[in-house]
């Protein structure tokens, strides 16, 4: 009877805690709020709840043994409140009816439901037309040609994973995911490998990923990324000129520069909309693993925030996470064909 009596409590706390008249999502209906109260609890519109409701319904909504399963609507709010806040604060769970321990368990559930829409959400484009698109939007920015997408890191704290492991300490001595993104020139995630230990600097993480092999094996033709000073020039990535001399040169490092801002600042919109990521309210409390998977969520969520016209560049940031700066001498080339492809762009281009 005892290891049936633990379960039993666990599963049913919010009915404990709460009782069976305490107010439930499923007992009010979205419309019963203002929008100013969903954006200033959960950070987003309405229809954007709709539009996700709707995308992970059916996920959210599978079969349980629990005697009293959390509507999705519940689950989704619990999960944005926490993305967007980064702590399970009392005030939200009161707000919809659940306990803390539930809140976790819908941040859990959403962060998988995501993860598991990703590549629908985070992917390069693949017809012509796209990829035109995606160079012609880049070229308007500064001039810079053939560009497929932005590419750089960026850490993300989390707790210690274990006193032994020094695996995910960065530069700062601080606990970290070094995760790799590309973006458009939307600042629409590309690409994002969100699971390399802090302790591997830039270059290292590009050198180990997926994007590097599937640049290598030229999945994507007649173009390149841009990358800034902590990357070796490839056929594939173009970097900033160490020391520009001429005028085609001097040109090339602003038209490079300009373009390569984008990312940064949608690092810093990803930042300041998800507050989870920016260390604010303390490092992601989860393994490296579960971290991982509420950082992919967050890029997800992010593209999906572009593509319902959300954009987010101008919001301040604070608390952040420092970032650790490369301290990296200039990184020469052991290509000679990038270096041949590189002074094509400079001649033909900026010349």
């Amino acid at each position: 009877m005892l290891t049936m009596a633990v379960p039993i409590a666990v599963l049913d706390c919010d009915l404990l805690l709460y009782g069976r008249g305490h107010r439930t999502l499923d007992r009010f209906k979205l419309e019963d709020v203002t929008d100013e109260y969903l954006l200033s609890m959960y950070g987003f519109p309405r229809q954007f709840i709709y539009y996700l409701v709707d995308l992970l319904g059916a996920s959210l909504s599978r079969p349980t043994q629990r005697s009293r399963a959390i509507s999705p609507e519940t689950q989704i709010l619990a999960a944005l409140g926490f993305y967007t806040s980064g702590s399970f604060q009392t005030r939200m769970g009161d707000a919809i009816g659940i306990s803390q321990a539930s809140m976790s368990r819908c941040v859990a559930n959403v962060t998988e439901a995501l993860v598991e829409r990703a590549s629908q959400f985070v992917h390069f484009p693949e017809d012509e037309a796209s990829v035109q698109n995606l160079k012609d939007d880049f070229y308007g920015l500064a001039g810079m040609p053939g560009v497929l997408g932005l590419v750089d890191c960026i850490h993300v704290a989390i707790k210690a994973p274990n006193a032994e492991d020094l695996s995910y300490v960065n530069r700062k001595g601080l606990h970290s995911l070094n995760c790799l993104m590309t973006c458009d020139a939307r600042g629409m995630l590309l690409s994002a490998e969100t699971h390399w230990p802090g302790s591997l600097q830039d270059c290292t993480v590009l050198q180990q990923s997926a994007l590097r092999s599937q640049f290598e094996a030229r999945l994507h033709k007649d173009g390149w990324l841009l990358g800034d000073s902590s990357f070796f020039l490839r056929t594939w990535l173009m970097t900033p000129l160490h020391i520009p001399e001429t005028p085609a040169e001097y040109r090339y490092n602003m038209a490079h520069s300009t373009t390569h801002n984008v990312i940064e600042r949608t690092f810093r919109t990803m930042r300041s909309r998800f507050r989870c990521l920016d260390g604010s309210k303390g490092t992601l409390q989860y393994s490296p693993e579960k971290a991982s998977h509420i950082i992919l969520a967050c890029c997800v969520l992010h593209n999906i925030s572009l593509e319902h016209g959300l954009g987010l560049w101008s919001s301040p940031t604070v608390g952040q996470i420092e970032q650790p700066e490369e301290e990296y001498e200039h990184m020469e080339s052991l290509d000679s064909e990038a270096d041949r492809v590189h002074q094509e762009l400079l001649l033909t281009h900026f010349s």
